[in-house]
């Protein structure tokens, strides 16, 4: 060791803890542990070939250098920033053992992973998610880490991967578990999203519930984070037949979208208000808000979520009974999803477009194409969709005069949707199912039947849920 005989400076007397005090346990924010900087400090300054007194010259001296080097003292800040331009590293690296502005360039990074998989394909977003996790895990960035963690269950969301997907987001919410619950809540609405999609209805609205009831009773009323959880409940809602309460969430989001600056949560929010609005009737209103929708995911270049709102038009155009507008809508939306690779999505589209054949005649085109989704329609990736699958079957098979197909059909339609506690359609199906056993004159299985549908019809969702959420205590934005 060089220099070790030269008197010591009051700056390094300050950098040195006195003899026989000890040197405190508590380390500045960020910073890693002296024995780690120590060994970092040692390492850098042999590769670019330096001694102990020139790292320290002219501020300390070699003798401290040394002590540093073993770890046996723990250096200031100024201390870092002078090691730190002589090694001609950050003082960010030095100090944390992270290349300089590495967590700008991985937000960046990651928001480019976010235009993949809005713009091109999942499982090349996946890709890149995966690198950047890795990236923020080998320098123990959590937030990072958990952005690239939620991207890659987006991306499991699209492929129809939904255990990977929830796996995905649990690990997101692990990684800011003692974060504030806004910057959770976009880990928690695609957890509840992916339960829904599984036709898990009432575990996605608790999830949901519980968040919101967090946020509006804890002072936490971030408008964006409330917007993403009323408007990913609107839906698991509808399914469960809880009209009042999607109606309650809509209106809530609509209050909320004036003061939200991101442009995909408000189409989002546009996209999921209308259903409500296709429930009540309002097609002109739901058709306006998927125009709102369709605009701002068209100067988003976001595929999959455009394809959406050609789905949901289509999806209106049927109820009304204009079939070939939406035929031309849903194929449209069909066409969308296949170029993302979106699976599961693709799937409920079909569904859509097998009613609406049916519906004008092309019965056998219907059935071939119900056949071949069904494989895909698992209960645990849609049942709520597998359901309607069945359902149309049957009502095919009904049609052509096979009563035995029919019931087979509508049986497995009614468990898969009594598994997913879907109360409105589980009414309907009822509906059909007795009245096929009514005209074969299976009057006490019918009744059985027509029994089951009123149990479910007679208070929509109230049975499979909690109380509602608590409302917001004010609404500045209303």
């Amino acid at each position: 060791m060089s220099g070790t005989g030269r008197a010591a400076s009051a700056d390094e007397a300050a950098e040195t803890p006195a003899r026989g005090v000890p040197e405190r346990p508590d380390r500045p924010v960020g910073q890693d542990a002296p024995l780690v900087i120590g060994e970092r400090v040692k390492r850098l300054r042999k590769e670019r070939e330096l001694t102990q007194r020139q790292l320290a010259e002219p501020s300390y001296t070699a003798a401290y250098i040394s002590t540093l080097e073993a770890g046996k003292v723990r250096p200031s800040e100024a201390a870092l920033r002078h090691l730190a331009e002589r090694l001609d590293v950050s003082y960010e690296e030095l100090a944390t053992g992270r290349p300089g502005h590495l967590a700008t360039a991985l937000r960046l990074r990651l928001a480019d992973a976010q235009r993949i998989l809005a713009t091109g394909d999942a499982a090349d977003a996946a890709v890149e998610y995966g690198r950047l996790l890795a990236r923020a895990e080998e320098y123990g960035l959590r937030t990072e880490q958990a952005t690239a963690l939620t991207g890659l269950g987006e991306c499991a969301l699209e492929t129809g991967e939904l255990a990977e997907a929830r796996a995905h987001f649990e690990a997101a919410e692990q990684q800011l578990a003692d974060a504030p619950l806004p910057e959770r809540a976009r880990a928690v609405r695609g957890r509840a999203v992916a339960h829904f999609l599984a036709g898990e209805l009432r575990y996605s609205c608790y999830l949901l519930e519980s968040a919101l009831d967090e946020l509006n009773t804890s002072g936490l009323q971030d408008p964006g984070a409330l917007l993403q959880l009323y408007t990913a409940s609107i839906a698991p809602y509808m399914d469960l037949g809880a009209h009042a309460r999607a109606a309650q969430a809509a209106d809530l989001a609509l209050a909320l979208a004036p003061q939200v600056s991101d442009p995909a949560l408000v189409a989002s929010m546009h996209r999921s208000v209308a259903r409500t609005l296709i429930a009540e009737g309002r097609a002109a209103a739901a058709d306006a808000a998927l125009a709102k929708a369709a605009e701002l995911y068209q100067q988003l270049q976001m595929r999959t979520e455009l394809a959406h709102c050609h789905w949901m038009r289509g999806y209106v155009h049927a109820q009304h009974d204009d079939l070939e507008k939406a035929e031309s809508e849903l194929r449209t939306a069909h066409s969308m999803l296949i170029s993302k690779r979106a699976a599961l999505y693709t799937s409920q589209v079909e569904v859509e477009l097998a009613d609406v054949l049916r519906r004008r005649g092309k019965a056998d085109e219907a059935a071939a194409l119900l056949r071949d989704l069904l494989g895909g329609l698992h209960p645990d990736r849609g049942a709520v969709h597998a359901g309607g699958a069945h359902r149309l079957l049957g009502l095919i098979a009904e049609e052509s005069g096979d009563a035995e197909a029919a019931e087979e059909h509508y049986v497995t339609a009614l468990s898969l949707l009594e598994r997913a506690g879907a109360a409105g359609d589980l009414a309907d199906i009822c509906r059909l199912l007795g009245d096929l056993l009514r005209s074969e004159g299976r009057t006490e299985a019918a009744m059985d039947a027509y029994r089951t549908g009123l149990g479910h019809r007679s208070s929509p969702g109230t049975t499979t849920l909690g109380p509602a959420p608590a409302r917001p205590p004010e609404t500045p934005w209303g």
